[in-house]
């Protein structure tokens, strides 16, 4: 495996500043000779593939992204403060060929990352101040390239009152504020795990449903999607699609599937309160993205339904990018896999050309 562009070894406040690492710090492009052809929200892509919300800290990650051919990617999540990180580690290596939905054994984690490549990870969801990431959004929106298109992720924070139209409304202030860059979609973070708490937005129907309506009032008609976790309820899942599925633009799933990590010891692997569980990401996870995929694209039919949907999870093989378009994916995004093998996009790439 290559020298991951993001350095799990350093912090992630060392990351932001000196990253990212491996091939994607060297100025090497990918050259296009075709035309953009693949349509998405009405722009045109070379390649529906790309990076989700998470590794891309910043706009020279963003840059160095777009420039190894990944032309579809997600400016990491942002608020509209500054919200501080986990502290360090923030990601470490499982070695789980699949791992279930609600496991009720803890998931062993350490330092060595070998194939088949699977990771857990808690940051928390940290953010810079608005001054500082909107002026780097920009930038980063600019640094976008012919048959290439970025993403903005934020999310809303609670002030801890419980206080609920208060958090409704900070989430559509973030929303407004990734939009003042200039993103032309935005991506709305209901999905991660990675912050201590019990229940994640997405499965709250109701109060997701009121958070959507509330940002499409204020960002118009810019695309909004939805990043999810994995359902397993197959009810639920429906009744979630039939609110929201005319609401928003689209669906990005899944995250990560949480867990409770510890040590070779049977110790907390990751220091601090409330991280006992983390999200695991990897091979480990790529059964349940393509699930969501194929259960999202059959409510779309049967629901008679358009919004999009991205695939993510576990796409760490070439191979793992036409399974999620077979199975119906819009667009497919890797971090994981991405992280490590950052000439992934080209040999995606290469075995389309072989193919036609």
């Amino acid at each position: 495996m290559q020298q991951p562009f993001y350095n799990p070894e350093v912090s992630y406040e060392e990351n932001y500043k000196k990253g990212p690492f491996g091939s994607f710090a060297n100025n090497d492009v990918i050259v296009r000779t075709n035309k953009p052809q693949f349509d998405f929200f009405g722009h045109k892509l070379f390649l529906p593939f790309g990076i989700p919300a998470g590794p891309l800290l910043n706009a020279n990650f963003i840059t160095a992204a777009f420039r190894k051919g990944f032309d579809l990617c997600v400016y990491k999540t942002v608020r509209t403060n500054e919200y501080p990180c986990h502290p360090w580690p923030n990601v470490l290596a499982v070695h789980e060929e699949k791992l279930e939905i609600n496991r009720t054994f803890p998931v062993v984690a350490d330092s060595s990352y070998v194939e088949p490549l699977s990771i857990t990870n808690s940051f928390g969801v940290p953010s810079a101040n608005p001054k500082i990431w909107q002026q780097d959004m920009a930038k980063a929106v600019k640094n976008t390239g012919i048959g290439q298109l970025m993403i903005g992720s934020f999310q809303g924070t609670s002030d801890g009152s419980g206080n609920v139209d208060a958090y409704i409304k900070d989430f559509v202030r973030a929303a407004e504020l990734v939009k003042e860059t200039g993103t032309k979609v935005l991506e709305a973070n209901l999905s991660c795990p990675n912050e201590g708490t019990a229940h994640l937005l997405c499965f709250d129907i109701e109060r997701t449903l009121k958070i959507a309506q509330e940002i499409k009032k204020a960002i118009g008609d810019t695309p909004l999607i939805l990043k999810l976790a994995y359902f397993d309820d197959d009810n639920l899942l429906e009744s979630f699609v039939k609110k929201l599925g005319p609401v928003v633009d689209g669906f990005s799933a899944i995250n990560t599937i949480a867990a409770a990590i510890v040590d070779k010891d049977g110790k907390q692997a990751l220091p601090g309160k409330g991280r006992e569980r983390s999200g695991v990401c990897g091979r480990a996870i790529t059964w349940a993205g393509l699930d969501m995929v194929s259960r999202l694209i059959a409510l779309r039919k049967k629901l008679q339904l358009k919004y999009v949907v991205i695939g993510v999870g576990g796409v760490t093989k070439t191979n793992d990018y036409f399974a999620y378009r077979k199975n119906g994916a819009d667009a497919v995004m890797s971090a994981t896999g991405a992280m490590w093998h950052q000439d992934l996009a080209a040999q995606i790439l290469n075995k389309i050309k072989t193919l036609n």
